[in-house]
């Protein structure tokens, strides 16, 4: 490893008829970033450790176990213990391997890993993680692979290891003589083979990586091939659906017409769980149809009484007080007021169970599947190694796979009828009664004097996120349900405090969040904390710079910290040709966000002209990672992002109505369709400006939420200060 690196490795051989390698990462070293000063402020903790830091951190104790695995055949398999959520990382994964390996890309086979608990901090997917904790320790475990088939090969040959060369998945010798690697396979996992010091190759060395790579999932996907958890051929699992109750967390007082309903053509089984009563069918048909004849009485919900006005006048009574008076220096004051959201992914919560006496069996798609495992075997009672727990890649989540809400609900179906059964959650139940980005209100003042901004306070006030699934283990699980203001609270201010933080140098900077709690179900929803909040933000710069006379693209320029932030807005104003003419009606805007080592800026054009259908016309991303292992996935990953800031910046939020949402399709939350998308929208990567990559996932929602209120705002003449902007009820809601 070179002295740049933040790691350190130890790799182990793993006893196998083929070279089988297992790779431990080290500890990461804190590094504060640079800044420069205008009208100082001072580094805010996520300047210096950012929650990613700590995810890695936390995982170096007891490490992740990479392994990797090359065939008698030549195929080089690698266990992934993420989730692959349609984020393109397996994609990126395999392009790491294939790099090191000097191998073929369409060689390298990436399968997700079952739920290992020994993995501990280490197995869970989100907050842009994946592929800053696995860049090094994957690239170290493929290059010691390359390293003992180099070594194989020059023991059978006779000659150096230094004098051999790899390339196309084959060692090479200096005179001619060539050996596959699946012929070395065998030879290489010989423990008593002498294997030179093995180094993963330098940026400059690499012909993969670095280059737009498309998804190697990507023909699967669209000739409906690939997998998802329903399409598994479990032998003997039959449909189940759940009818759930008319307000949120409500129980199941008893079932009226369960003889009936149990009559039913193909019904097999109707149980009362926790979350509701559930219909075991012959087929999913049937399911439903006698999910659709019960008649339950309900016990109330926490949230019963919660309508949009209440949480609204809560959260504003919780928002804690500003510090900085105005007395003698102009500011600006704004209050902003943004909606609960669904996570809405493609693919409904789903999963596969098959529990007996003495085991269980699940399969699903889970970003946190360490505690989906513990906690599956303490309801069942079982010991955690009699439960085996199958991750599947997943269509979508955006963060709502983090909670195993399926799993656990198939697990104990499967052992009160005592048979498999194939769980899936309705598009109904899962835009109702699925987890939410809580709702948030916003009050920020900044002032200013003589062109200088001298202070820059931000209050949030939040409906509080469910965060008890720890960092993806039973231990910090438990620790988040402790009482009210303990454990939850403590992970919601910890996220809070490394994540969010302000990349101008404004004088007297504070960020302060408090959670209220409702009783909604809520979880981590793209960029947590981060869209609201710096969206929100990016909203009040441009006040700023029109409060002070200054052009919003100039003005951030000279507030921004960093060379580096500066080279992203400067793309984007460059390439989106900021400030433009347009139509009345039509306007730019423009904003800037930097979060886990990454940042980026998004220009947008808007047209306002018809308020029924106010559209983003084009949009323009600068983004900079430091290292992009895939260009082409960090552009599509940009584009998601600008799809989402589309989404719930003009149309889409759910109105909470009684203790539940109205909304309960697709066509009743209105998330971004093909007509409301931009066909003008390029997002240009920057050249690698580091040694190792920042994260990706969640960095393009806030700039451009930002940009895209600015370009209403300006397009108008209004403030923005609710979201969504068009936020009717424009629809007849279904049936409680």
């Amino acid at each position: 490893m070179t002295g740049q690196s933040r790691r350190a490795f130890l790799t182990h051989l793993v006893a196998a008829p083929t070279l089988a390698l297992l790779t431990r990462a080290g500890a990461d070293a804190l590094a504060a970033q640079p800044a420069r000063a205008a009208v100082p402020t001072l580094p805010a903790i996520a300047d210096l450790v950012d929650l990613g830091d700590l995810f890695i951190l936390a995982g170096a104790p007891t490490s992740a176990l990479l392994a990797l695995a090359v065939e008698a055949d030549g195929t080089i398999r690698f266990r992934l213990p993420r989730e692959e959520v349609g984020q393109g990382l397996t994609t990126a994964v395999a392009m790491l391997v294939a790099e090191e390996l000097d191998a073929p890309l369409d060689r390298v086979r990436v399968e997700l890993d079952d739920a290992r608990p020994e993995l501990l901090f280490s197995q869970l997917t989100g907050s842009s993680n994946s592929i800053r904790s696995l860049y090094g320790p994957v690239r170290q475990t493929a290059a010691t692979a390359r390293a003992r088939l180099v070594a194989a090969a020059a023991r059978r040959w006779g000659l150096s290891a230094g004098t051999l060369t790899t390339a196309a998945g084959v060692v090479r010798a200096p005179d001619g003589r060539t050996a596959p690697y699946g012929s070395l396979a065998a030879a290489a996992a010989d423990p008593a083979l002498v294997v030179l010091g093995a180094t993963p190759k330098q940026p400059a060395q690499h012909a993969l990586v670095g280059k737009p790579t498309g998804r190697i999932d990507a023909r699967a996907m669209v000739t409906g091939a690939q997998r998802y958890t329903l399409d598994l051929d479990v032998p003997g699992a039959k449909p189940c659906v759940v009818r759930r109750p008319p307000s949120l967390g409500g129980s199941v007082r008893s079932v009226e017409n369960l003889a009936a309903v149990r009559a039913m053509p193909g019904v097999l089984h109707v149980v009362t769980i926790p979350t509701g009563v559930a219909v075991v069918a012959e087929t999913f048909g049937q399911a439903l149809d006698a999910k659709a004849a019960l008649t339950v009485t309900w016990g109330p919900g926490p949230a019963d009484r919660l309508s949009d006005a209440e949480v609204r006048a809560k959260l504003r009574a919780a928002t804690p007080p500003l510090l900085v008076p105005p007395l003698l220096t102009p500011y600006v004051d704004a209050e902003f007021d943004f909606a609960f959201v669904s996570h809405a992914p493609m693919e409904t919560n789903s999963a596969v169970a098959d529990v007996r006496d003495d085991r269980a069996e699940i399969w699903a798609g889970l970003k946190s599947p360490i505690v989906a495992r513990q906690t599956i075997a303490a309801e069942l009672g079982l010991p955690a190694d009699k439960v085996t727990v199958h991750v599947v890649q997943a269509g979508g989540s955006f963060g709502r796979r983090l909670f195993f809400d399926a799993a656990l609900e198939a697990a104990l179906v499967s052992r009160a009828c005592r048979r498999p059964v194939r769980l899936m959650w309705t598009r109904v139940d899962d835009t109702r009664h699925g987890r939410m980005r809580p709702a948030t209100h916003h009050k920020i003042r900044a002032t200013h004097a003589l062109g200088e901004v001298l202070s820059f306070e931000h209050r949030v006030a939040a409906a509080e996120t469910d965060f008890r699934h720890g960092l993806g283990e039973i231990i910090t699980a438990t620790a988040a349900s402790l009482p009210p203001g303990l454990g939850n609270a403590t992970l919601a201010q910890t996220l809070f405090l490394t994540t969010v933080k302000s990349p101008y140098h404004f004088g007297l900077t504070t960020q302060v969040l408090c959670e209220v709690p409702t009783g909604v179900p809520t979880g981590s929803w793209r960029s947590v904390y981060s869209a609201n909040t710096r969206g929100a933000e990016e909203i009040v710069v441009d006040e700023l710079a029109a409060r002070t006379g200054r052009d919003p693209y100039a003005f951030r320029r000279a507030f921004l910290k960093s060379d580096a932030a500066r080279a992203v807005l400067d793309k984007a104003a460059a390439e989106g040709q900021w400030g433009r003419t347009l139509p009345a009606g039509c306007a730019q805007g423009i904003a800037f966000h930097e979060e886990y080592k990454s940042r980026t800026a998004c220009l947008v054009e808007i047209d306002t002209r018809d308020p029924q259908h106010v559209r983003v016309t084009r949009a323009v991303i600068a983004v900079d990672v430091g290292l992009p292992v895939n260009p082409r996935g960090l552009q599509a990953q940009m584009i998601g992002g600008l799809t989402d800031a589309i989404s719930t910046t003009l149309r889409a939020g759910l109105h909470l109505d009684k203790g539940l949402p109205l909304e309960g399709s697709y066509s009743q939350f209105h998330w971004a369709r093909q007509r409301d998308s931009p066909l003008d929208v390029k997002v240009f990567v920057l050249p690698a400006t580091g040694a190792e990559p920042g994260g990706a996932g969640e960095l393009g929602l806030p700039a451009a939420v930002g940009a895209i209120a600015n370009a209403w705002a300006r397009a108008t003449g209004s403030k923005p200060r609710s979201f969504p902007l068009d936020f009717d009820v424009d629809f007849t809601p279904y049936p409680r």
